[in-house]
This record gives C-alpha cells, structure tokens and sequence, in this order.
C-alpha cells in the first residue's frame, strides 16, 4: 500500500499496512493518525480507502464516515452511516451506550468472517459522542477479529488508550515531488520558496501553487509570501486568529513582525502603539507617524490616539496559548508553525503591518540592539532611503548569512542608485545561498537591474557556484566565462572563479585556457595579501600546474596552500586547502581541514558549506585509509543535504557510503545505498562501489571493465581523488583479467603521482601494485615486503596487501610463509567486520594447509558501525528504523546485531542497553 500513497506519507502508510495485514491474520486493531490543519491525513485516509481493496487477495470491505461540527448533537449519526452497507445496529433507538457498541462488534465481527473489514473515520474528534464511544468499545475487543480501524484527528485531539502515528511534515525533497506534481512547469527558486513557506503542509503546496499566475510560476514575478486569500487553509486560520480578543491579536501580529524579538519586547512595542506615543530613539518622524497613523486595530475596533493606556502584560498572550496557537517563553513568542505567523501577519492590513514594525523599532533602538531596529525601521519605510541604506549594509556585514540577506533585502530596496542596489542584491543573494536558501538567491539575482555593470557579470559566477554542487553542465564554463572578463578589472572576483572552476584544469579541452587565465589573474598578486587570498592564489597556480603536466611544481604550489591553512579562519578557504590536500595525498591533513571548515561554516550560519565540507572529510578520510572517520562524516552529510533540500549533494554522501559498504563486502548495503543515489556526478563512485562487489565474488574482468570506464571517463566532481583512488583496484583486477599490458600508463602515472606525495598510504599502495606488475615471484616479493615496510600503513589496506602477498606465496608453494600473511589479514579482516575479505583469507589458510575453523567476532570492542547501531537499538530503535537511519539493509543491521550480541556476551536488547550504560 505504500508505494500507491500520499507524496511523503511511507511511513504512515507502513504503519497503516502493518494494521491491516495483522487484521487479515486475524489480530484486528485501531490506529490513530494525528495531523495538524493542511498536514495530510484526510488526504491519507482517500488513499487508503482507494488501495485498500487491492492489498490483499480477497479485498477489504471498506467502511467510510467523516465527522462534521454540525452533527454532534445528533446521536448515533456517525455509527449509522459506518455501518450502513452492513446493517443498522439494533440498540441505536434506545439509546444505550452498551447495547451500541456491542451491536457494533457483532456486525463488524460478522462482516469480518467473510473478508476482512476496514473501517475509515475522518475527523474522528468531530463525531457525536454516542457514536465514538461505539466505536472505542468495539475497538477494545476486535482483537481476534479481521478488523482494522483507522481515525483521524487533529493533532492534540487524540484519544487516549490507542496507538497514534502523528504526520510529520513534508521532507524538502517530498514536497518538491508534490509540487512538480501540481505544477510540472514550476522553476526551482519557485519551488524552493513554496516548500518553505509550506513548512511540510501538503494543504499548503497545493494552496500555493494553484493560486501562482503564470509569470510567478516560472520566476518572472515575485512569488507569494503567505497563502493566498482564497486558500482554503488560510481562511480555516484565520478563523482561529479572528475569535481572538483584540489585545491578543496585536501581540501576535507583533510576534509575527519579529519573530526572535522577547516577550517583554513585544508588551512594551504594543503599549507604544496603545499610547499613540513613539521614543526620540525611533529612528525617523516617518515612523512615529506611522505608529500613530497605523493603529494596532482592525477597520472595526477604534484606534487609540491618545491618552493614558493600560500596559500590556503576559495574561494577553492566554487566549492564544489556550488555543495552542503560540508558545511563550522567555526566549521569545513561537507560533503554532510559520504558516501560522505568515496568515498572523498577513491578514493585518498593511497600515497596522508598518505601525507594528515602526513600534519595534523604537523599542529595539532605545534597547541597543541595533540591527534588528533597522531591520524593523526598514520595513516601516517607503521609498528610498539613502542613509538607511548605508547603515543596512554596513550592520550586514557583521551579521550571520540569514539575517545579512533580509539586511542587504531591504537595503537594496531602499537604495536609489542601480549600481549601488546591483551590488546590494548580490551580496543579498550570496548570504542567502551560504544559509541554505537558494532559491532566495536566485529571485534576488533576477531582480538586478540592467545598468547593474559588473555586478551582473559577478551574478552570473554566483549562480553557476551554486549549480557546482548539483553537478550542472556547463556551470564551470561560466566560471571560465567570469573569469576571462574579470581578469583586469575585478582579479579578486577573478581568482574567486578560478578556484572555484577547480577541476576544469583537468579537463583536456580546457588545460591551456585555464592555465592562461590563471597567469593573467596572477600578475594582479601583490604580495601583501590577506593568507586566505594568498592560500587562493597559491591553489589557483597549482591547478595551473596540473594543466601545465608540470606534476612537481603542482605539488609545491599546492603544498604552500596547505601550510597556509592554519592562518586562515574562513571555511571557503580551508574547504580549497582540504581539496589541495587531496590532491597532494595528504588525506589525513585534508580530513582536519576539511572537519574544521565543517565547524567554521556552522559557527557562521552558512549551512550550504557544511555537507560540502563533510563530503571532502569523508573523501579524505577514505584516501587516508580511515574508514570510521569517513563513514561518520559522509552520514552526517547525507543527513544534513537530504534535510536540507539537496539530494544531489546527498547522493554524493551516500555514494561514498556504498563505496565503504563495499570496501567491506556488505553487499546488502552499498546496493541500499547505490538505489538512492539519483543521476549524476556521482554514478562514478557508484561504479567503483559496483566494482569492489565484483572483486568480492571473484569477478574480476567486470570489475576491471568498470574501473577502466572511471578512469577513462570525462573529468567532474570530485573526479582527481577518484581517478587515483580507483588505481590500485583496477590494477589488481586487470592483472588477474590478462590486462596489465594495456593499463602501464595508467600503471606509471600513479606510480610517478603516489611518489610526489611521500606519503606511506600511497607509498605503500604503489608498491603493492608494483608487486601485482612484476615480471617474476622474487621480485614481487621484494615490493610487497616494501610495501609492508611502510610506516603507519595499517588498516583494511594492509590487510589486503597482506592477503595478496600471502596468495601470490601460496601459488609459489611457500606456504609457511603465506600462512602468516594470511592470518594477519584474516584476523584484520575480523575484526573491521569485512566478512567476505575475511572467509577469502581463511580459505587461503587452509589451502595452504593451515587447519581453521572460523571464530567467532573477537574481543569485546565494537567497531564504530556496531557502536552506533548498538546505541540506536539501545535507544528502542526497531532493525528497520536502524537501517533507514543509517542508510543500511535491514538483513546488514540484523547481521552488525548479532556480532554485537556475541562480542558483549549478551543474549536480548535489554542485556545490551544494561552493558552500554554501565559502560
């Protein structure tokens, strides 16, 4: 049934299947599915009503009923009309609560015997109270009936004694499906600003999308700020916002104007309004007048001009709170979701909207806090306002990338001059796409003006910056295109582009270009820099390199980048330094850069930074062999770019994890993994993921078929790791495939490139593949013990290594040697939990005639997996659960379970929750 459902509704749908084929087994049952206005369940419940018949073989009879306000008072009304098709439930006209409701378990129970039964019960709270009594007697005792009962209510409206599944809102990506459901034509920007002002209610999208003309809909107009006013939704709000008392409905308006302002900030803003008085500190006589002009009042509720007032005071927000429409805290005054304070406000007109802004402001000035009195004078102010302006931008600087964008908003609005307002909106454009919201970015962007000169040129390099992640063609062009442009006039915005280009220099059509651009740019270097231009410069000259072929002064260059990195405080920076030391194979040095610019971009608000950030930590920590670290990172990005709205940059998360999963053998789970990987630049990795499975069941012409086409293919994201990442594997497998001939340039550029680095991971990798290359067994030898000699290499690498060295012993009949090869790696293998590497090992062992039985998991240590796996099922975390938390198969979390349960020594979940907390 799930897969027929609601946009976003699986888990509810599951849990609704879960119900129903329990009552075809004959366990019937109740479940309650709570939602808020516009969240879904009436939605959910048609659903179920249209599939339910098909879900099993024989069908479900289907009994529907809605509760309506109207009918309450009429007893048995919503009884009657369930049961209907089947047959009026005698005891009715007497009126006894008993007699119904066992006649309403004798006819359901009856029905039952010859196909099971579902009962569907809309607005559940809104029935008359004879007929839900009824219902919650029969519901007690159907549990050796075929009958499933499914209610909804809103959410605080649920009866006590069942269980209850409570909607959540709509993921970003749900809600995009929703909406391209709708309104296929929408543009992205639209979409992204109808999700968020949605907040996950699919009543909502729908609202929103069928009130867009055909301008809004493609981004040429300005998209909506709230719902539209024939919404059905909005007018159920409003509704609850106009049987307010007047006093409540000022505060909220003024807790929606300022939605971070304190409780105590709001009293004082409104007794301002009350008194038709206004500070000397308010900013501007404009607003003074406004707070006096606006009132606080609807058209029929008469406004106070004058005079002693009675100060608001914390019982005005009761109403409210009764209602469950706010939460006040001392930390300021929450409202029931945005959707709410978006119909609070909107419903205002927009005299009493200026006056409430015009009030805050004085408030917030006398009080100090300087940018939000701004922020509050600005939207109080009509038409241009030079000095406001100026003072906007300046306090943007300082601020955190969502306040900045609303600052630099607004004072663009006010500027008078085009160039100054191109500029505005820019930088507008740019904190909103560092917070998260690039579709605020790309409507900001629309509106620079023509005569917006350079501006225009840099917006053009900021919208092809944000398409990197997403892997857009042609994005790295525009970069070049900027570049090009920028060289003389503006070499820093220049530069910018260059670095952000990136991999273009690995691109052959475009090596010259890029290292020709790179030169012009460079002669504009002064030498007195700040360290994160010079770091920019020193990256930009290394890429340069690369295109050049000149590897050495690549490495230099790139090296320089590096060490700089330490005098440097930005995340933009540091995330090229951590791609720098990819490049030079310094992953551990990369990983810590890349963990720091993580911190960095959360400390400042820019939230698009983080997943990127993680997404290279995970890469290095992958490069450098340490396998926990990368997988903790990559999940925590997947995480955060899935919640965030970008499955693209969350597919590339999940493609690093599948290529763990492999590296380990769980097949289960990299494939999990690989399905929700979406089209695009990360089906490479997903190719090397597909190839290490390959080389598990022994296939190893495909898997060298594979690899070859990673190599081979054109450069993109994250392409330079990978075409050196994937070496040592394809050459391993071509050699067992007949064909290491064909693969010797391949062979020498990773031995020339893993030489540059001096590092022992890759020093070690080169030697092994030497090994796997020499003519004869001695000098194989020789280079597998050389790679063995390196310092520091441990892990699952070694461990490999171990296992082909002692393969290639055991085919030249030096068994005893092998033996002790092969251990190690069996006993390696084991311990990382890589069960398939490790039964290949074992069954080495034992043709080299070693006798062997295989052990069980060692040791009470976890591995990082099992710890957090551990933790998750300690927590009351189903398997399922487990495995959609962590991006696992369930039969892979049941497999990490059972190896949990041995090395602790423990029999059941509760024995283990006990070890761990004591722990």
């Amino acid at each position: 049934m799930h897969k027929l459902g609601p946009v976003g509704r699986a888990d509810a749908l599951v849990d609704i299947s879960r119900l129903t084929s329990a009552a075809t087994a004959g366990h019937g049952g109740l479940l309650v599915i709570s939602a808020g206005p516009g969240e879904g369940r009436t939605a959910l419940l048609h659903a179920v009503a249209q599939h339910a018949v098909a879900q099993h073989a024989g069908g479900f009879t289907v009994l529907t009923v809605s509760g309506f306000a109207d009918e309450r008072d009429l007893p048995y009304a919503g009884l009657r009309t369930l049961l209907a098709p089947l047959a009026t439930p005698s005891g009715l006209d007497a009126g006894d609560p008993l007699a119904a409701g066992i006649a309403a378990l004798s006819l359901l129970g009856t029905a039952a015997r010859t196909r099971p039964v579902l009962c569907l019960i809309d607005d559940a709270h809104l029935l008359d109270d004879h007929s839900w009594r009824a219902v919650a007697f029969a519901a007690r005792r159907i549990g050796a009936s075929r009958v499933a009962i499914v209610v909804s209510v809103p959410a605080g409206a649920e009866p006590p004694g069942f269980p209850v599944h409570r909607l959540a809102p709509l993921g970003p990506a749900a809600a995009r499906r929703l909406l391209a459901a709708h309104a296929p034509d929408l543009a992205d920007d639209v979409a992204g600003t109808l999700t968020e002002i949605a907040a996950g209610h699919p009543g909502a999208l729908i609202d929103l999308v069928r009130g867009l003309s055909p301008e809004q809909r493609r981004g040429y107009a300005p998209a909506p700020e709230t719902l539209p006013p024939d919404s059905p939704l909005r007018r159920r709000l409003a509704a609850e916002l106009h049987t307010l008392p007047p006093r409540t409905r000022q505060l909220l308006l003024l807790a929606a104007a300022a939605p971070d302002a304190s409780p105590d900030t709001l009293l004082s803003a409104a007794t301002l309004i009350e008194s038709g008085a206004t500070t000397h500190d308010s900013g501007s006589a404009q607003q003074g007048r406004a707070a006096r002009d606006g009132g606080m009042t609807s058209d029929s509720e008469p406004t106070t001009t004058g005079g002693a007032a009675e100060p608001f005071g914390l019982g005005d927000f009761t109403a409210a709170e009764r209602r469950g429409l706010v939460t006040v805290t001392a930390a300021g005054v929450r409202f029931r979701g945005p959707l709410m304070r978006g119909v609070a406000y909107h419903e205002m007109p927009v005299a009493r909207r200026r006056s409430a802004h015009a009030a805050l402001a004085a408030v917030l000035a006398e009080r100090g806090a300087r940018l939000p009195a701004l922020l509050q004078r600005a939207a109080a102010t009509t038409g241009p306002d030079a000095a406001l302006a100026d003072d906007l931008a300046a306090a943007a600087r300082e601020a955190d990338p969502v306040v900045a964008a609303e600052a630099g908003r607004y004072a663009a609005a006010l500027c008078p001059s085009p160039t100054e307002k191109a500029g505005l909106l820019l930088a507008a454009a740019r904190s909103a796409w560092l917070a998260g919201r690039p579709h605020r970015a790309g409507q900001l962007i629309r509106r620079i003006p023509a005569a917006g000169g350079a501006a225009r040129v840099r917006a053009r390099a900021l919208t092809a910056e944000m398409s990197l992640p997403e892997g857009r063609p042609g994005a790295r062009d525009v970069l070049l295109d900027v570049a090009a442009e920028l060289a003389e006039s503006d070499p820093g915005t220049a530069l910018e582009a260059l670095a952000l280009a990136g991999e273009s220099a690995c691109r052959s059509g475009e090596q010259t270009r890029y290292a020709a651009l790179a030169r012009r740019v460079a002669a504009a270097q002064r030498g007195d820099e700040a360290p994160a231009v010079t770091l920019t410069f020193h990256h930009v000259a290394g890429l340069a390199c690369i295109a050049d072929g000149d590897e050495p002064a690549s490495f230099a260059r790139l090296r320089q980048a590096v060490a700089l990195a330490d005098r440097v405080a930005e995340p933009g920076p540091l995330l090229r330094a951590a791609t720098a030391g990819i490049l030079i194979g310094d992953g551990r040095r990369s990983a810590a850069l890349a963990g720091r610019a993580a911190v960095l971009a959360r400390e400042a608000g820019a939230s698009v930074l983080v997943p990127q950030a993680l997404e290279l930590a995970a890469l290095a920590g992958m490069a450098s062999g340490d396998y926990p670290a990368a997988n903790e990172a990559a999940m925590d990005g997947a995480a955060i770019a899935g919640g965030s709205g970008q499955p693209i940059l969350a597919g590339a998360h999940l493609a690093v994890l599948a290529v763990l999963a492999a590296l380990v053998g769980d097949r289960d789970t990299a494939l999990t993994r690989i399905a929700s990987v979406p089209d695009g630049p990360s089906r490479p990795m997903c190719e090397w993921a597909l190839a290490l499975l390959d080389m598990v069941d022994g296939r190893c012409p495909a898997a060298a078929e594979r690899l070859l086409a990673v190599v081979s293919a054109p450069p993109g994201p994250g392409s330079a790791l990978l075409r050196v990442a994937v070496v040592p594997h394809l050459l391993e497998t071509a050699a067992q495939a007949g064909m290491r001939e064909a693969l010797e340039p391949v062979a020498a550029a990773f031995d020339r490139w893993a030489g540059h680095t001096g590092q022992p991971g890759w020093l070690a990798l080169r030697d092994r593949c030497r090994a796997l290359r020499a003519g004869d067994g001695e000098a194989a030898a020789d280079h597998f013990e050389t790679a063995l000699g390196h310092e520091g290499e441990a892990g699952f690498p070694r461990a490999h290594t171990e296992l082909l060295y002692g393969r290639s012993l055991r085919r030249r009949r030096r068994n005893l040697e092998a033996r002790t090869h092969l251990r190690r790696a069996a006993e390696t293998f084991q311990l990382l939990d890589a069960a398939p590497w490790a039964e290949q090992s074992i069954r080495e062992l034992r043709a080299a005639g070693e006798r062997v039985e295989t052990p069980p998991p060692s040791g009470p240590a976890l591995t990082a997996q099992q710890e957090r796996i551990a933790a998750l099922v300690a927590g009351g975390a189903t398997n399922r659960e487990v495995a959609q938390e962590l991006h696992l198969s369930p039969r892979t979390v049941d497999h990490h379970l059972r190896n949990v349960f041995a090395r602790l020594g423990v029999r059941s979940r509760t024995e283990m929750a006990r070890q761990l907390t004591t722990r």
